[in-house]
C-alpha cells in the first residue's frame, strides 16, 4: 500500500487555487481519512501571479507535459476547462496509467466515451463530480447511491447565473437585460454570457447526468436547446398570478426505452420543490423507481464550492490507488436508447398573445388549436379593452409538433398582432 500519493494540478485559476487552498488547509484530516500523504508535487500554471497569490510557487511549472510525463505523480487533476488542450492532457495521461480528476463538462458532455473507454481499458480512475453541480454531489449518488433504482426523471436548475437572473427578473419585476446587467457586475456572469444565458451550460450537464441516470450515451448536440433572453416581466407576472415561478430547467426523462433530454425555460407550480431555489443557487431532482423523488441542493459554482467536488474526487482516487481497488466503476454506457426529437415530446403550454380585441377572436385561435388537436386549458384577457389586448393561453398536455403547426398557423390570423412568447409549463407530481 502506498504511502505517498503524488497529485500533479493542471490550472491555478477559480478552481484550481481552491483545490489547492483546500488541500494545504486540510492535509493532515486527509492522510487520516486516506492513510497516506496527498502531495501536490507539481502544479502547471503560465501566469506565476496565480501561484504567488496562493503560495504555490515552490510547485509551480509551465509545461503540463512535465506533469503528465512525470512517473512518480499518481493522479491528474484537469481544472483548465475547454476541448482542448485538456482533451490530449487528459488522454495523455490516461495512456501512461494516470489517474485523472476533472471539473470539464465541456470535454466530459462531447468526448467523454471515448476518454471513459480509455479509462477503462487502462483501469484508471477518471473522476468528474465537479462537471454538473459544482459543490453539490450527483455524479457518485447516481452511480452508487441510487443504483438500485431504475431513473425515471432527472430535472434541475443546473446554472447559477441564469438562476439569478430570473430570482431578480420575479423579486423586482425588472427587465432580462437590468438582471444580466446586474449579475455581470456581482461577478455571477461573464462579459459574454451567452453559454449560460442560451442554455448551452446547462445543456452540457443534462448531457452527462442524462448519461449516468440512464445508461445510455448523450452528448450535448443531441440535447434540445432554448435560452432565458425573451423571458419578459410580464412573462414572470403572469406566471405568479397563476401560481407557478419561471426557471431554465434542463430535464431528462426515460420511457418506453426512449430518452428525452432538453434545456428551456419553463413554468413550475410554486409548490414544487424546485421552484423555491433562487439566486445563484442550483438544485438537482431525481425521481427512482424505489427511492421516490429526492432533491440535492447548493452552490452550483464558485472557486471552493466547486474545489470541494474536486477534493473529493481526490480523496476518492486516493484510496482506490492506495488499496489498489482503482477501476471499479468506469463507464456506465451500456445500454443504446433512442433519443425523442423536441417535436415528438407531450408538454403544457403557456402563450402570450396580442390580438386586435373585437368579437369572435378567441373563436379564431380556438379553431386552429382544434383543427391541430391542440385542447386550451385556459385563456385570461390582459389588459384594458381598446384597440388591442393580451391574452393568456395555457393549453393542456399535447404534443409539441401539434402546438407548434398551430402556432404557425395563428400566426398568419388577421387578428394577430403578435405572438409574444411561448414558454413551456412542466408537467409535475404536485
Amino acid at each position: 500500500m502506498k504511502d505517498l500519493i503524488n497529485i500533479g494540478l493542471i490550472g491555478l485559476g477559480t478552481v484550481g487555487s481552491g483545490v489547492y487552498k483546500i488541500l494545504a488547509t486540510h492535509r493532515e484530516d486527509f492522510r487520516l481519512k486516506v492513510g497516506a500523504n496527498l502531495v501536490i508535487k507539481a502544479i502547471a500554471e503560465k501566469n506565476p501571479k496565480k501561484a504567488d497569490m496562493v503560495g504555490a510557487s515552490r510547485e509551480l511549472i509551465t509545461d503540463a507535459k512535465t506533469i503528465i510525463e512525470d512517473p512518480d505523480i499518481d493522479i491528474v487533476v484537469e481544472v483548465i476547462g475547454g476541448i482542448e488542450p485538456a482533451k490530449s492532457f487528459i488522454l495523455e495521461a490516461i495512456k501512461r496509467g494516470k489517474h485523472v480528476v476533472t471539473a470539464n463538462k465541456e470535454l466530459l458532455a462531447s468526448h467523454g466515451k471515448e476518454i471513459l473507454e480509455m479509462a477503462d481499458e487502462k483501469g484508471v480512475d477518471i473522476f468528474f463530480e465537479a462537471s454538473v453541480g459544482g459543490g453539490i454531489p450527483i455524479i457518485r449518488p447516481l452511480k452508487e447511491c441510487l443504483a438500485s433504482n431504475k431513473i425515471l426523471k432527472v430535472m434541475g436548475i443546473v446554472n447559477g447565473t441564469t438562476n439569478f437572473i430570473l430570482s431578480m427578473m420575479s423579486d423586482e419585476g425588472c427587465s432580462f437585460g437590468k438582471a444580466l446587467k446586474e449579475a455581470q457586475e456581482r461577478g455571477y456572469a461573464e462579459k459574454d454570457s451567452s453559454a449560460d444565458v442560451e442554455g448551452r451550460d446547462a445543456a452540457a450537464k443534462i448531457a452527462i447526468l442524462a448519461s449516468i441516470a440512464f445508461n445510455s450515451r448523450v452528448t450535448s448536440s443531441d440535447v434540445s436547446v432554448e435560452g432565458i433572453s425573451k423571458i419578459t416581466a410580464k412573462d414572470i407576472l403572469h406566471a405568479k398570478e397563476m401560481g407557478y415561478v419561471v426557471k431554465l430547467l434542463a430535464v431528462a426523462k426515460e420511457a418506453n426505452d426512449e430518452l428525452e433530454v432538453r434545456v428551456h425555460p419553463a413554468m413550475i407550480p410554486v409548490r414544487h420543490p424546485l421552484a423555491s431555489v433562487n439566486d445563484v443557487y442550483n438544485a438537482i431532482f431525481v425521481e427512482g423507481d424505489s427511492v421516490g423523488e429526492v432533491m440535492f441542493f447548493g452552490q452550483g459554482a464558485g472557486s471552493l464550492p466547486a474545489a470541494s467536488a474536486v477534493v473529493g474526487d481526490i480523496i476518492e482516487v486516493a484510496r482506490n490507488v492506495r488499496y489498489g481497488s482503482s477501476g471499479k466503476i468506469g463507464c456506465t454506457c451500456f445500454r443504446n436508447l433512442r433519443l425523442k426529437a423536441i417535436d415528438e415530446i407531450d408538454s403544457k403550454y403557456y402563450m402570450l398573445v396580442n390580438v386586435i380585441d373585437k368579437p369572435r377572436v378567441l373563436a379564431k385561435i380556438a379553431k386552429v388549436f382544434g383543427d391541430n388537436d391542440v385542447s386550451l386549458a385556459s385563456v385570461i384577457q390582459k389588459g384594458p379593452q381598446g384597440l388591442t389586448t393580451d391574452l393568456v393561453l395555457i393549453t393542456h398536455l399535447i404534443k409539441e409538433k401539434n402546438f407548434r403547426t398551430a402556432l404557425n398557423q395563428i400566426k398568419e390570423l388577421d387578428v394577430i398582432n403578435e405572438i409574444c412568447n411561448v414558454i413551456r409549463v412542466e408537467e409535475t407530481n404536485e
